[in-house]
């Protein structure tokens, strides 16, 4: 039974804040992953927050340095489907396109794909684990066929949102606004590994909201791409991913970011296949490298090791089909 909360539509963004001073008090953007929380009692609520109300939080802008702003209540959907976001960023609109079904990137928000909770079944279940305050990862000894080969530390989950990889490669900034002021943090130092605190998905402080993600102007010779593998063709969350950002000159690689999905606790970035492109041809020979790369310190738990090949062969063909295009 979905446990009982008092529910507030604020004007604005200050009025938002005070509500968000409230003890038990939650951000309620598209839903879409705040109601199942509530319903499998992953945290209390005593006070839903929507901000579906303040206008200032939609939409996509060109800035005037000529890259783009994204409002945090913009739907994936028009993150997908946006003329300039498919012109400039058309790794970022791949990835939004992966996400869910449609009637998930109709209703959620980029915002609420950035802040989403992990879906690991041990902490969507009645388990009082590591991420939930307890002291054990039970994917350790447990089923661990979807959790992660980089990165586990103290809790293997995996980070499941396909914009943050996108975000990480194309160096976007994410800004946030609470009792403190505003504040804007990389989106590579968005999300908190294990090793850092194992009960934090995000560095948004209590009462904070994340008001937008912005990118810079794409560069000279930028190629971007997004590609998933999953079990299924939609709902499913990456068992596989990887987002490439690189700079093109001279049909040469002059600068690479390579951030892996469904690998890590948060978005993976790969400097090993970064060091494997710059300088190099996308041809054959450098997919090959790379994907061998891909892998490097990876470590498996005792159901998860056919990611290995998954990844080998995702980043090679990635590498590939954006060398051919």
């Amino acid at each position: 039974m979905m446990q009982k909360f008092a529910y507030v539509r604020p004007k604005s963004i200050d009025e938002a804040l005070s509500f968000l001073a409230a003890e038990n008090a939650v951000v309620h953007a598209g839903g879409t992953d705040l109601l199942g929380c509530l319903r499998e009692k992953i945290f209390e609520a005593g006070l839903v927050v929507s901000l579906s109300r303040i206008g200032e939080l939609r939409g996509i802008r060109k800035t005037k340095e000529g890259g783009i702003e994204i409002g945090a209540l913009t739907t994936i959907t028009e993150v997908s489907e946006h003329p300039l976001v498919r012109e400039l960023y058309p790794g970022l609109a791949a990835a939004a396109s992966e996400v869910g079904s449609p009637q998930l990137r109709n209703q959620g928000t980029i915002g609420g794909n950035l802040c989403q909770k992990p879906r690991c079944w041990y902490y969507r279940g009645e388990f009082h684990c590591l991420r939930k305050g307890g002291d054990t990862c039970y994917a350790v000894e447990g089923e661990s066929r979807f959790h992660c080969i980089f990165g586990g530390d103290s809790c293997f989950i995996v980070h499941p949102s396909d914009t943050a990889p996108a975000l990480t490669a194309l160096e976007a900034t994410v800004h946030l606004r609470g009792p403190g002021g505003s504040r804007s943090i990389p989106m590579g130092e968005f999300h908190v590994p294990p090793s850092k605190d194992p009960q934090r998905e995000t560095e948004l402080r209590p009462g904070e909201v994340l008001m937008g993600v912005s990118l810079p102007p794409p560069p000279a010779g930028l190629r971007s791409s997004y590609r998933k593998v999953r079990a299924r063709r939609s709902w499913d969350f990456a068992l596989a991913g990887v987002a490439l950002a690189v700079v093109m000159a001279k049909g040469k690689v002059v600068r690479a970011r390579i951030v892996l999905s469904g690998a890590a606790p948060v978005p993976w970035r790969s400097k090993e296949v970064e060091e494997c492109l710059t300088g190099r041809k996308l041809d054959a020979e450098t997919a090959r490298i790379a994907g061998e790369a891909a892998v490097t310190g990876a470590r498996p738990m005792a159901g998860n090791a056919y990611k290995l090949p998954l990844f080998k062969g995702v980043v090679k063909e990635q590498i590939l089909a954006m060398g051919a295009a």
